[in-house]
């Protein structure tokens, strides 16, 4: 004798059915939401959907930078072994690893307006023409921005004339450099005498140097304005 389930009860099994498939269903979806980083839940439950129009941080910076601002980090070379590394704006511009940095003072010059790299390269200090260093410096045009890092001793060839021009750019630690310091530097050529907060300088001192006859390197990083 066979058993007849009644209409109702049909009905009601059919919409248990339902709802536990449609439940999990929520469910699978959040977790794939979830999974694809689409949105999150926190453990109140309420979705949190991420922000899309947030850029991320470049050049190893902690935050994003706001508009019209370039990120910036740069770093000199340790000891005359390790060359030093220029980023800017998300992109390693000079480093060790590809082999474009050189003694002396490694220099990109870039568009203040478009942030295009205009030239890179370095300006050797110890066996380089004075001359043709002074003449590089001179036809870096007014506001381009000029980031440089120290490898090896800069001072061989550097003239009163030279650290004048940096001074023009904001720099203000030029003047002090000495044999074997370690300079991180990046300003804007024809700024006058404004002084760039981009900049930090390791003097040679036999009592603190972290390398034998050597300073420890160093690094400066932020986001650098561009000219609106």
């Amino acid at each position: 004798m066979r058993h007849r389930v009644a209409p109702c009860a049909a009905v009601v099994v059919v919409l248990v059915l339902l709802w536990v498939t449609s439940e999990h269903t929520v469910q699978i979806q959040q977790r794939a939401r979830q999974l694809l980083g689409m949105e999150s839940v926190d453990q109140t439950g309420v979705k949190v959907q991420p922000n899309a129009s947030s850029p991320p941080p470049k050049c190893g910076l902690s935050t994003a930078c706001p508009p019209h601002h370039f990120a910036v980090h740069v770093r000199s070379g340790a000891a005359n072994v390790v060359g030093p590394k220029i980023c800017f704006d998300g992109k390693i511009i000079m480093s060790h690893v590809l082999n474009n940095v050189g003694p002396g003072l490694n220099i990109v010059v870039i568009n203040g307006d478009t942030g295009a790299v205009e030239k890179s390269g370095y300006l050797n200090m110890k066996a380089g023409i004075p001359e043709d260093i002074l003449a590089y410096l001179k036809e870096i045009k007014s506001g381009h921005i000029v980031i440089v890092a120290s490898y090896g001793d800069v001072t061989t060839k550097m003239t009163d004339e030279m650290r004048e021009i940096f001074t023009g750019m904001g720099s203000s630690l030029i003047k002090s450099v000495s044999y074997r310091d370690n300079w991180v530097f990046a300003g804007r050529g024809g700024t006058g005498n404004g002084i760039s907060a981009f900049e930090k300088r390791a003097a040679n001192d036999d009592k603190s140097n972290a390398y034998e006859g050597w300073p420890m390197a160093v690094e400066v990083g932020g986001c650098f304005p561009g000219r609106s």
